[in-house]
């Protein structure tokens, strides 16, 4: 059946480059999609995307839409927060779990609808890995349309121990001289170099 979307993305995402190849894909279905960047641009509709949004929405902006969907790269409730993934890489994991869950006024803390995993060989740069993530966020959304009630009807509770991650800040990125590259090689691969570049003193 089709639906009204609002896709909600910050501004500054690097998600947004590949955001247009979701709403056609969208389009095609027989949806109707409003992207906004603006939470105070939200508007009632049927399904709201909530896709590298940093801006919790509040019960009121949550009940314009029937549905507001998160994609979040870890195994909820692990790993609840900011920048799941870079802070899994940093942590050396290989595989990642996406999840796609329902938002609510708690931080990433809604029933669950799909898990998939990104697997890495352990070499990827940060435009590589985001790629690998950007495809797994966008297959998981146009899997929750193309069997919305049988996905809708699966949703699960999150169940055990929450644990949370940070908002990764620029001081982060900072490299240590006394240390060899090799030892910090994850860290060089899920730097910016334009928006917080490693660096030393």
């Amino acid at each position: 059946m089709p639906c009204r979307i609002t896709l909600l993305s910050d501004r500054g995402s690097w998600l947004n480059r590949d955001l247009p190849k979701l709403i056609g894909a969208l389009w095609q279905r027989g949806h109707a999609v409003r992207w906004i960047h603006d939470s105070a641009q939200l508007a009632p509709g049927d399904v709201c995307l909530l896709l590298s949004c940093s801006r919790l929405l509040s019960a009121e902006q949550l009940a314009l839409h029937r549905h507001n969907l998160v994609v979040h790269e870890s195994a909820l409730p692990q790993g609840q927060g900011w920048s799941p993934m870079t802070w899994q890489i940093l942590e050396g994991a290989s595989r990642i779990p996406i999840t796609l869950f329902e938002a609510t006024a708690a931080l990433d803390a809604g029933p669950i609808y799909l898990q998939q995993q990104i697997a890495l060989q352990g070499h990827e740069l940060v435009e590589e890995w985001r790629a690998l993530q950007s495809q797994a966020t966008l297959e998981l959304c146009l899997a929750w349309f193309d069997r919305y009630r049988e996905i809708v009807a699966g949703g699960q509770a999150q169940q055990g121990e929450a644990s949370h991650y940070c908002r990764r800040r620029p001081a982060d990125s900072q490299l240590d001289p006394e240390h060899s590259l090799a030892e910090q090689f994850n860290m060089l691969r899920v730097v910016d170099n334009q928006r917080y570049p490693a660096f030393f003193h």
